[in-house]
């Protein structure tokens, strides 16, 4: 008899899980084992931690209770896990980020003492980061060249889930409990494997009102356009080649793989860059000027509470409170308000984020971030200044999705409703209970691009 551990982290599935496909096959049972790691529930918001506890008692349940759960530092959880119930062999799923790269180092290193192995298997992406390279080896920093060279490396199928696993794990080997999980003030989208599908397949057989219209409705924040599947791909419910596999030659189908494609860019870029989940990827701009003092912080707590005056944007904000997601459309908005209007630093809105996202994935945040700050992978964004007043009218025409979310302005027309503010219209004016403008869009932008211009961005 031969005994593996699998060490579930952000692979919160049965189905298509390449790590323990190959424990199940290269062993006679293996230990499912899922470490609360201390380091990671600080630095995560209640509403992702919520999710994540809810996805592992999704899976407990799948394979009949049999999770063990252990408490600490991986490095030393998973060394004596190894040990106690006599196992060799300890698989995973690779992880790419920073902190994963270095915490698995010093468990295989210290397996390896030991006469054990870490055998890294799959990974949360369609294509590893790494991998996707030009001719001369080199890796890209432009989305557009990664993406194609992305789609011609391809993917392999998606896996059967196992059948008839057999787990040695609780109550047979000792279990410390699941994490605490935070009280939430709002619904959690669906966290286990057949409900993750089902959503999918509604999504995905719903023809234009789906997506086979995602190309056209994806921007529009008032109508359910998205599959909003992100929370289950960040926790790996479900595996982008699970979804790649359903995607047809198709403009809409099309679109939705270029997004895909932008999750693994992103964890590309961190893969090569380790400390652009924080730092400017463009060091160029490391001296742009940003405001502070109590003005700014002030200025930086309205945008939080949702109360700029600008309707959008205060949408999106109470949005993302109240429902831990946010449109990515509006996502995009919100940065440049912040950054580009407030002139504040986007780590103060990328940190805001990852405590409020259920979805929080710090290579798709950060890098979305500075996507936006003009700091990032874009050839050229520094005068890509997001007017909100325009970017409602066009994206929320009707005002649907600002109504939802700041009922002050629910009474308010069409064409007052993403600018009560402005004077030129008629009947504009501010209604009870809702806030004047903080900033002056205008005079921001302006503001911003002399900024920008100051550092030499149009070089960058």
């Amino acid at each position: 008899m031969t005994r593996a551990i699998m060490w579930f982290r952000r692979d919160l599935r049965l189905t298509d899980n390449p790590a323990l496909v190959r424990a199940l096959a290269e062993h006679t049972d293996v230990v499912p084992v899922f470490v609360v790691d201390p380091n990671l529930l600080k630095n995560s918001g209640d509403p992702r931690v919520a999710y994540m506890c809810d996805a592992l008692n999704a899976l407990d349940d799948s394979m009949g209770r049999a999770l063990v759960y252990r408490h600490g530092d991986p490095v030393d959880v998973i060394v004596a896990l190894a040990h106690e119930v006599g196992a060799d062999d300890v698989y995973v799923a690779r992880d790419f980020a920073p902190y994963g790269r270095r915490r698995d180092a010093e468990v295989g290193l210290r397996l390896r003492e030991l006469g054990k192995r870490l055998h890294g298997v799959g990974s949360p992406y369609a294509v590893d980061p790494g991998v996707v390279t030009k001719d001369d080896g080199l890796s890209y920093s432009v989305y557009t060249p990664y993406s194609k060279r992305w789609l011609a490396n391809g993917w392999p199928a998606p896996l059967d889930a196992p059948k008839d696993p057999q787990w040695h794990g609780a109550p047979s080997v000792p279990c410390e409990g699941p994490p605490i999980r935070p009280e939430i003030s709002f619904a959690l989208p669906p966290c286990n494997e057949e409900d993750v599908h089902d959503q999918w397949n509604e999504y995905r057989l719903r023809g234009v009102d789906g997506l086979d219209g995602y190309a056209d409705r994806r921007n529009d924040p008032s109508v359910n356009g998205s599959s909003r599947l992100s929370a289950a791909l960040r926790w790996g419910i479900v595996h982008p080649r699970q979804l790649l596999a359903d995607l047809v030659p198709d403009p809409s189908h099309n679109v939705y793989r270029n997004e895909l494609a932008w999750r693994d860019f992103y964890a590309d870029v961190m893969f090569r860059f380790p400390d652009t989940g924080w730092k400017n990827l463009n060091r160029k701009l490391d001296g742009l000027v940003h405001d502070e003092g109590p003005i700014a912080e002030e200025r930086f707590a309205a945008w939080c509470r949702g109360e700029t005056g600008y309707p959008i944007v205060d949408a999106g904000m109470r949005e993302l409170v109240q429902t831990g997601w946010m449109h990515n459309r509006v996502r995009m908005i919100v940065a440049s308000f912040l950054v580009k209007d407030l002139h504040l630093p986007w780590q103060w809105g990328a940190k805001f984020f990852m405590k409020h996202l259920v979805d929080g994935d710090i290579a798709s945040n950060s890098h979305g971030w500075q996507w936006t700050a003009g700091t990032g992978t874009d050839a050229a964004p520094y005068f890509r200044v997001f007017n909100p007043m325009l970017q409602g009218e066009r994206y929320d025409p009707a005002g649907e999705y600002v109504r939802r979310f700041v009922p002050e302005l629910a009474s308010l027309p069409s064409s007052l409703i993403h600018a009560p503010h402005d004077v030129k219209r008629k009947g504009a004016g501010v209604p009870i209970g809702y806030v004047a403008p903080i900033v002056d869009h205008s005079v921001e932008r302006d503001e911003a691009l002399a900024r920008y211009k100051a550092m030499g961005a149009e070089g960058t």
